[in-house]
């Protein structure tokens, strides 16, 4: 991860030149707002990522098929119905959000992107998205970010964003991201949404790069309960209303750039994860010392999503013996008597056997609201971190 010290801000502070709005539509049936309008005033370098489920949400094929132009104008969001496994009805249904976003923006329909998210299977009720389309559209302003986060929520407790700000030869460029997840959250990627906005002027080759590379220390890096959604896309739309030259791969600030947005989904990944379903821990699991990268992320991620170790974190208890199992059955090549595992520092095993320190003392560990666990397998170079939490009985409860 990009080491430059970046300083985030816990609020939504609009880039130049982006309005949004977000307001209940009526979708969900509980009152709460479920339809939202990001919007630049002027074209933008648009990229994307998105789930790697094989069923997909018609928003995700259309959104994958607009942004092939590599600009963009608005994103129209609607929560409480993923239109997902909806056939030929769900694509119309996906399309005809985007016309009616263009026709209230006074956009064309290809610059228009579509997302959905929430109940799989049905189709949305286009009464009652396009009336909230049109209102959504009547009062977008810059200062309504957060009504636009609020809008994207599900099963999230709370509306997750940040804001930062750089200089780029010497103007100052704003980056501000909103997201929402809080279960089905798996690596590549998760069960979430995220929308990020700057008004840096950003070549978009060089966007869908930096925004795969930053996903992948970020977004791809946690695990709630090893589950995967079928709506999953990160859309980022750079309009470069700071007036600088364009940025790329080249540009001297691109460092810089490429810090924030780095820090950026760094801070809104930690925030799905803090509020995952029932979670009362976030863990970060460290591996080193495997055959290689993609070996040490295989025996991250197995550790992460084992409901045994999870529910042992829950029970504050340090049971790294099904650390060790977990490692065991992974595709990660493991010697068992070379494996060390450490809780906040405080070694559990060392060559696979148990290590000296009380285990009144890692139970201390186990018992904060987040620890690390360091895992050195010594068989190798290899590396890679993933962000896990305990699964609780109200996780049960929530998806029961």
């Amino acid at each position: 991860m990009n080491t430059e010290v970046i300083t985030l801000h816990d609020r939504v502070d609009l880039p130049a030149g982006f309005q949004a709005a977000g307001l209940g539509a009526g979708i969900k049936k509980n009152g709460k707002k479920d339809l939202a309008l990001i919007v630049s005033d002027t074209s933008a370098a648009a990229a994307g990522i998105f789930t790697t489920n094989q069923v997909q949400a018609a928003s995700v094929k259309l959104c994958r098929e607009r942004l092939a132009q590599g600009t963009a104008r608005a994103i129209v969001i609607n929560s409480g119905n993923a239109n997902a496994c909806t056939g030929e009805r769900g694509m119309k249904d996906a399309r005809k959000m985007g016309a009616i976003g263009a026709r209230a923006l006074g956009l064309e329909e290809n610059d228009v992107l579509v997302c959905s998210t929430g109940h799989i299977g049905a189709c949305l009720p286009m009464d009652v998205v396009e009336k909230g389309i049109e209102a959504a559209a009547s009062q977008i302003g810059s200062d309504h970010g957060l009504d636009a986060a609020e809008a994207i929520m599900t099963t999230d407790t709370r509306p997750k964003y940040c804001t930062t700000q750089i200089l780029v030869e010497g103007k100052p460029v704003t980056l501000t991201g909103l997201a929402k997840g809080a279960g089905m959250i798996e690596p590549n990627m998760a069960t979430m949404l995220s929308f990020l906005m700057t008004d840096a002027a950003v070549d978009p080759a060089a966007l869908q790069t930096c925004l795969k590379d930053a996903a992948d220390q970020s977004f791809n890096r946690i695990s709630v309960d090893g589950d995967r959604s079928t709506n999953d896309t990160v859309l980022f739309l750079a309009n470069g209303s700071a007036g600088h030259a364009p940025l790329d791969t080249t540009h001297p600030d691109w460092p810089a750039f490429k810090a924030a947005v780095f820090a950026l989904t760094h801070d809104l990944a930690m925030k799905i994860m803090r509020d995952g379903e029932g979670v009362t821990k976030v863990v970060t699991i460290r591996v080193q010392g495997a055959v290689s990268n993609e070996e040490a992320d295989c025996a991250a991620r197995s550790v992460g999503n084992s409901l045994l170790v999870k529910t042992s974190w829950v029970g504050n208890f340090p049971n790294w013996g099904r650390v060790m199992d977990a490692l065991g059955y992974s595709a990660a090549t493991i010697q068992e008597d070379r494996v060390d595992i450490a809780y906040d520092g405080l070694p559990a095993t060392a060559g696979g056997l148990a290590a000296s320190t009380p285990l009144d003392e890692l139970k201390k560990v186990i018992e904060r609201s987040s620890f690390t666990i360091d895992i050195d397998l010594h068989v190798g170079d290899g590396e890679a971190i993933v962000y896990s939490c305990d699964c609780t009985e109200e996780y049960v409860k929530i998806n029961r």
